[in-house]
């Protein structure tokens, strides 16, 4: 008797409170909210073993000056809005949720500037496909191969002295 009451309770009782708890508007979906218990745990698990399998190992360019500064450009016009630049944050960024990594500025204990620890390969897949639940959109049919090449590799060397077109670019305040 007992197994067949955990039985019912666990088949049917839990998914109808749940049911109930989702569609009487209950859980947290405004970007002020407190996230879910393990909310990043449960997100954060399955989309880096998602971006390890499937993005590029190699890089198809060299960190040219030219493709630095086409970078600059391309981060400039389509990430700088949520991202920022390297003299000023953006002031979208802390309204999001989560809130959009500001790219040049160091972070963590080993202050990393933005994504330069990560390989240009994982920053071209979050770039080309974007990331679910989150305000990074998929620039897959906004920008080619190249540019999204470009930006990686601009990223990826944020940490390291840029040739001065690049810094020009970043360099110049953000209006709107």
């Amino acid at each position: 008797m007992k197994f067949f009451i955990g039985l019912l309770i666990g088949l049917v009782i839990v998914p109808i409170g749940a049911l109930c708890y989702l569609r009487f508007g209950n859980p947290p979906v405004a970007v002020a909210d407190p996230p879910f218990p393990f909310e990043k745990q449960i997100v954060h698990v399955p989309l880096h073993r998602r971006i390890l399998k499937d993005m590029p190992k190699s890089v198809p360019m060299q960190a040219t000056a030219d493709n630095l500064t086409a970078g600059a450009q391309v981060y400039r016009q389509n990430c700088a809005f949520c991202h920022g630049l390297n003299s000023q944050n953006s002031t979208v960024a802390p309204h999001m949720y989560p809130s959009a990594p500001q790219l040049w500025h160091a972070h963590g204990s080993r202050g990393v500037v933005g994504v330069s620890d990560d390989p240009p390969g994982e920053t071209y897949w979050k770039v080309s496909n974007g990331i679910r639940l989150t305000a990074m959109p998929s620039f897959d049919q906004v920008l080619s191969s190249t540019q999204m090449w470009q930006v990686s590799l601009l990223l990826a060397n944020a940490d390291k002295p840029l040739p001065q077109p690049a810094m020009d670019i970043l360099a110049k305040p953000l209006t709107f």
